[in-house]
């Protein structure tokens, strides 16, 4: 599912109108810490978070994934906006929590993102 279609459903708020919304969404991953975001999501992942530093930023440019959405309300410092619109990655928003975002994108098809473990 293209990520302006994703946007629309939830109804979230861009943060970075000058990134396009046309990637596609390959699976969703909601988590805080950085290393599990970096460990589990891979390219084309919708990370749904709290955190609103640059890192977040920093760790969606690194995996290319296909946005990151910020929930419950959480204020977003300028610089991260600033930052993702520098770097190319599409910078979410909505009131919704974490929990219903992750339902709202499962009940959308979008499947969660695979869990690997290393041999």
């Amino acid at each position: 599912m293209r990520l302006a279609d994703i946007v629309n459903s939830l109804e979230l708020q861009v943060l970075t109108p000058d990134v396009p919304l046309d990637g596609w969404v390959t699976a969703g991953y909601a988590a805080d810490l950085l290393s599990c975001v970096m460990a589990r999501a891979r390219e084309g992942t919708l990370w749904i978070t709290l955190q609103t530093h640059p890192n977040v930023v920093a760790v969606g440019s690194m995996l290319n994934l296909a946005g990151v959405v910020i929930t419950e309300g959480s204020p977003v410092p300028p610089e991260t906006v600033a930052r993702a619109s520098e770097e190319g990655v599409p910078l979410l928003a909505t009131v919704t929590t974490t929990y219903r975002v992750a339902g709202r994108l499962t009940a959308l098809g979008i499947p969660e993102a695979e869990l690997v473990i290393p041999d």
